[in-house]
């Protein structure tokens, strides 16, 4: 027999096959709401699915916290290309309590100081309900 931690909180894989609840909040982001009695999660989000997956990520952190054991998973890939051509990178784990999760690039137009370095944590990405449009290989990082 396994010699698995035990507790009352579901498992985080109990939470995605839950039908959220949605409300609208007054600046405009959407809140999904999962329950399974007695215990409920929520994420904040600038659409439902990224609400819904904010929750999922609520809920795994929640497990965490009761299963010390348990690793909470990156939302996202290591290196990717999000919807609107932002790439992304997934920081190694000495620099993630410092800078955030990830680092990405803001390009706000032709010129080179239009370029900016950014840092960000799981988090944020999805409450601006950041989606990868293309997972880039890790051997292809320096070609980029």
């Amino acid at each position: 027999m396994a010699d698995e931690e035990s507790s009352a909180y579901p498992e985080p894989s109990d939470f995605k096959v839950m039908r959220p609840t949605y409300h609208e909040n007054d600046d405009g982001f959407i809140t999904a709401k999962i329950e399974i009695s007695p215990f409920s999660v929520e994420g904040e989000s600038r659409t439902k699915a990224g609400a819904r997956r904010a929750a999922i990520h609520e809920a795994r952190k929640t497990y965490h916290s009761y299963h010390p054991s348990y690793e909470v998973e990156s939302s996202y890939p290591d290196h990717f290309v999000d919807r609107e051509g932002t790439e992304w990178h997934r920081l190694p784990p000495f620099q993630r309590s410092t800078y955030g999760d990830y680092k990405f690039v803001d390009d706000y137009g032709d010129e080179e100081e239009a370029v900016e370095e950014d840092y960000v944590d799981v988090e944020t990405m999805l409450m601006w309900d950041v989606r990868p449009e293309e997972e880039l290989d890790p051997e292809e990082e320096g070609e980029a």
